[in-house]
């Protein structure tokens, strides 16, 4: 593959991991809910941020492309880019909170399952870490959007 087609792809799995995450973070607040309590679901067009279950799975739909996404990128790195490219420290941040993200997400999935019962201390913990992973993804993101800092560097 050559330069111009990796470049293309890069632009597209950047443009889909944005506006997944996007979602993500909409449908994920829509699940609590704020959109209809504070009146935002009354605007015209946004009525669907009130409806739970349209935004439950709309969330997990995020949710498999998410997934999707990160198994290409990993196999794409180890394929082809190991050799050229390193991960650099951002990455390495912004992969612990993916995964706490990922994990707790997993557990949240497990807990709506009807076989499937956890102490509701553990739930408890399990949404609080879900919500504090995807804070601080979010403010790492920011930050690393602002100083520029990629997910690879070229080794040297």
């Amino acid at each position: 593959m050559n330069l111009e087609n990796r470049s293309a792809e890069h632009r597209f799995i950047r443009r889909v991991y944005i506006l997944t995450l996007f979602v993500m973070g909409l449908s994920g607040f829509a699940q609590m809910p704020i959109f209809k309590r504070y009146y935002i679901a009354d605007i015209p067009g946004l009525a669907w941020l009130a409806d739970f279950y349209f935004t439950h799975y709309l969330h997990y739909l995020g949710a498999i492309v998410l997934f999707g996404i990160f198994g290409y990128c990993v196999t794409a790195y180890f394929m082809a880019y190991r050799q050229a490219f390193r991960l650099t420290r951002a990455a390495y941040i912004r992969m612990v909170f993916l995964s706490g993200i990922l994990v707790t997400g997993i557990f949240r999935v497990l807990k709506n399952l009807p076989d499937i019962l956890f102490p509701s201390d553990f739930i408890m913990f399990i949404d609080i870490s879900h919500l504090v992973f995807m804070m601080l993804f979010m403010s790492a993101a920011l930050v690393f959007f602002v100083m520029k800092t990629g997910w690879l560097s070229p080794r040297t």
